[in-house]
């Protein structure tokens, strides 16, 4: 069952932020907590899990931190979503066996219908598109005030 949960949206901030964010060098975890107000411990947690999905990729050591893996107009919101789903390991109740004949047979395929149809638009929403909105709405972006001196 598709259920938004703190650790979804934090997932889907801190990606956006990386996305929006991104300049020359990888956007730290500690920015990310800061700009987000996202809880370290929650963090630490997904941004591993999305490295290991390769939605992000992890640099160490003293100038390490993070960026996409791939391109923002390539990396879906559905994409997080099931990152996220398959680490809080939470059942989906319509999938479960058992119950009554009519929720079995009308209420259940109902609402799988309906997570059926938002996933798909999940799966449509790029990243990029996110940081679009972000621009739009006038949230400044740290990438916009690093200076760029490339000739």
């Amino acid at each position: 069952m598709l259920r938004l949960s703190k650790k979804l949206l934090f997932a889907i901030e801190a990606v956006v932020d990386i996305a929006y964010n991104a300049g020359p060098e990888p956007v730290r975890s500690s920015e990310i907590s800061e700009r987000q107000g996202i809880p370290r411990r929650y963090l630490e947690q997904v941004l591993q899990q999305l490295v290991h999905h390769n939605i992000l990729a992890g640099q160490r050591g003293p100038r390490g931190g993070y960026r996409l893996a791939r391109e923002r107009r390539r990396i879906t919101v559905g994409e997080i979503i099931r990152v996220v789903r398959q680490l809080e390991g939470t059942p989906d109740p319509t999938s479960e066996a058992g119950g009554s004949e009519i929720g079995r047979r009308v209420v259940r395929p109902i609402w799988q219908g309906m997570q059926d149809e938002m996933m798909s638009r999940f799966d449509h929403m790029t990243i990029e598109e996110l940081c679009d909105k972000a621009r739009n709405e006038g949230i400044q972006s740290e990438a916009q005030q690093v200076p760029d001196f490339s000739i």
